[in-house]
């Protein structure tokens, strides 16, 4: 916050589940701005009402989302900022007369947690919000992209998804415990996909998709199992004219990259929601993308974009 130019617009990007140093961060963050925090995520069912985080309308303290946590679900927004203090505006605010409703709650208390279930409600919300200079915005992925839609664009943007010609091989690391992720595997191996499980010993990529996760029912720590898978790939990786990289969960994705040595990259694009692909300076693809998200096609359509068909798989009509 320090280093931020004068007069730039803070965006805080949080896990929409509230996991990881919140209070820390909206506590720092708070210090220097009033902050507007959406955490909701309409396109992943993730909703706040009353200032609670829903899961397909279940309140988060009462589903297993935090269950590789060492604590329990906080039961609020507010509760997971404690002991930062905070004000909701409620769906009535959000739907009503947006920009007084929030000027309103920007009196009340310098962190404003905003309901919403829809995106319409995140947009509102981030018009009302970009009205107000001196504020700094937190929230979703889905908040980011509502003020992605109404905040003036400025600069050419990068609209870049130049491809690769097809890798000879993908290597898709999955650390995430979301039981949807153990579907998507599934599909893949259905597909052909290689599966190899930790630890590795010997093993080696070959051309095409190789799975790599932990030992089924591990139940060691699971930063050390992350740990491990990050090892692992180094270990296996060919270097940059081979395997692309699909990496599943954030704490999976960032020890892979620290352990490639990996801390520059560039996105091209989105192949369906929050799976962002980018390149790294040497040409290597990376995917990257929340354990949680994605249909149980989802790791199957990842591959897909990645191994385009050649001219010789494209059949005549």
């Amino acid at each position: 916050l320090a280093a931020a130019p004068a007069g730039a617009r803070i965006l805080e990007k949080i896990d929409s589940l509230l996991r990881g140093n919140l209070a820390a961060e909206i506590g720092a963050l708070s210090d220097a701005h009033p902050v507007v925090l959406a955490p909701a995520l309409p396109v992943a069912g993730r909703t706040v009402v009353d200032g609670v985080v829903h899961l397909s309308g279940v309140a988060l303290h009462h589903t297993d989302a935090w269950r590789m946590e060492r604590r329990a679900a906080p039961p609020s927004v507010a509760a997971a900022l404690a002991p930062v203090r905070t004000t909701v505006l409620g769906l009535d605010g959000v739907r009503g007369n947006t920009a007084a409703a929030l000027a309103a709650a920007l009196e009340r208390a310098p962190v404003v947690i905003c309901d919403a279930e829809t995106d319409a409600d995140l947009d509102a919300v981030a018009a009302a919000a970009l009205a107000h200079p001196d504020v700094a915005l937190a929230g979703s992925g889905g908040f980011a992209a509502a003020v992605g839609r109404t905040a003036p664009v400025s600069g050419n943007g990068c609209s870049d998804t130049r491809i690769r010609s097809r890798p000879p091989s993908v290597l898709v690391v999955v650390g995430s415990a979301a039981d949807i992720a153990a579907r998507q595997v599934e599909r893949l191996l259905a597909d052909g996909a290689r599966d190899i499980r930790l630890p590795v010993a010997g093993e080696t990529l070959a051309p095409g998709v190789t799975v790599l996760r932990p030992a089924a029912g591990v139940g060691a720590d699971p930063r050390a199992v992350v740990a491990e898978l990050a090892r692992a790939v180094t270990a296996l990786d060919p270097g940059p004219d081979g395997a692309d990289l699909v990496l599943t969960g954030g704490e999976t994705a960032r020890r892979v990259l620290d352990e490639l040595g990996i801390d520059d990259l560039e996105p091209l694009g989105q192949i369906g929601h929050g799976a962002v692909r980018s390149r790294t300076p040497d040409g290597r693809h990376v995917v990257t993308r929340p354990g949680s998200f994605g249909g149980v096609d989802s790791l199957r359509d990842i591959v897909a974009a990645l191994q385009p068909p050649t001219h010789q798989d494209r059949k005549a009509p």
